[in-house]
């Protein structure tokens, strides 16, 4: 049997957001579902945080109350700072966006969407934000805010916060407190060292945690208390071993470009309802995995290219794709996905990459098209 040559991207579906029972909410979150690009796995990782255009429309809001009193009251959309854009179609969002600003504008007590994205932002001032406890989504990436020039309980009125957009700025500390109401952090693209064990302690609604392009060295067990956990990606991070203790909930792990050298064993079984693991670009060696690390059956997509392996390792035989290209593995064995090879027993695996190895394309044993009867693309 001739095997193919030809890797086809394999696709990957994004964080699903969560609903919402508020007409205003539901609008946004079916304009933002709309505008989010869907990725594939193309070697090239693209994650939500990264280069994303932050693009916003004005939605109607429902009518707002009119306030008590036989004055006439002042329209809630004329109650904005000088520096920004309240539409009166959509009254609860205002827009300080790309506007060469410096400080942090006054935000009304109605808003609950606040965007300063693309700004020249250095400080994020004690009470900046004690006037507008409703806020739902605080945009703040693109900015140079330093960690030295946050105030330390900024966030600590923001009972409603779901979305903190902080990435691309010059932050060399975990911002805090959070609120617990905290739904997607995102933190990429700064300068941060260490996720201290009780950084993210509390937030058991977060869903989505991006840490991705930091100077991370150490994480602990930082994730541990995440029980809606879906998405975690540490990855361009300088991290030597991987967070201890996996949440229950979580469903996709990016640790790529690390130097992670080694896995415990059982380490992914904590993580039920796992899905994809990208390992990619990391020190790992057959000496640091134990027979069974990766041979969990929730597995579908498993990326541990360009390491240091010498052999295959054992894989469930529901995983779909594996990627092996650049290491050193040297032969090809069929127990690494099949135990017993027979007509029921067989590997669910479609795209196999071992290119870029020591191993022949001779190499093949003679029952490999028993097991992997299913695979469409082996790249030797």
């Amino acid at each position: 049997m001739r095997w193919a040559a030809v890797l086809i991207v394999a696709g990957l579906c994004g964080v699903s957001l969560g609903q919402y029972d508020e007409d205003e909410d539901l609008a946004w979150l079916q304009y933002y579902m709309r505008q989010s690009r869907l990725s594939s796995y193309n070697y090239m990782p693209y994650y939500e945080d990264e280069n994303t255009p932050y693009v916003y429309s004005y939605l109607p809001a429902p009518d707002a109350e009119a306030g008590p009193g036989p004055e006439p009251q002042e329209s809630p959309s004329r109650e904005c700072p000088q520096e920004c854009d309240c539409p009166p179609n959509f009254s609860a969002a205002m827009y300080c966006d790309t506007r060469n600003l410096r400080y942090l504008p006054f935000v009304p007590s109605r808003m609950k969407y606040v965007y300063f994205q693309n700004n020249q932002i250095t400080s994020v001032q004690e009470g900046a934000f004690d006037n507008a406890t409703e806020l739902e989504w605080l945009a703040l990436h693109n900015n140079q805010i330093t960690s030295e020039k946050m105030g330390k309980r900024v966030f600590a009125k923001l009972k409603n916060l779901e979305r903190l957009y902080m990435n691309n700025n010059n932050l060399t500390k975990m911002p805090g407190p959070l609120p617990r109401s905290l739904r997607e952090l995102h933190l990429s693209y700064n300068q941060i060292s260490k996720v201290p064990s009780n950084a993210l302690e509390g937030l058991e609604n977060l869903t989505a945690l991006y840490l991705s392009h930091n100077q991370i060295f150490e994480m602990g067990a930082s994730l541990k208390g995440l029980k809606s956990l879906i998405l975690a990606d540490l990855s361009y991070n300088h991290l030597r071993k991987v967070p201890d203790g996996l949440p229950i909930a979580l469903e996709q792990l990016y640790l790529e470009y690390n130097h992670i050298n080694a896995v415990p064993d059982d380490y992914f079984r904590v993580s039920p309802k796992l899905l994809y693991v990208r390992m990619s670009h990391n020190s790992l060696t057959n000496q640091g995995l134990s027979t069974n690390t990766f041979n969990s059956s929730s597995i579908l997509e498993l990326d541990l290219s360009y390491n240091r392996l010498q052999k295959i390792p054992r894989v469930s035989t529901n995983l779909e794709n594996l990627y092996l290209q650049g290491n050193q593995i040297n032969e090809f064995s069929i127990s690494s996905f099949c135990t017993v090879v027979d007509v029921m027993n067989y590997s669910r695996l479609q795209v196999l990459r071992l290119d870029g190895n020591e191993i022949k394309r001779n190499a093949v044993p003679p029952d490999a098209p028993l097991c992997l009867r299913r695979a469409t693309i082996i790249e030797i």
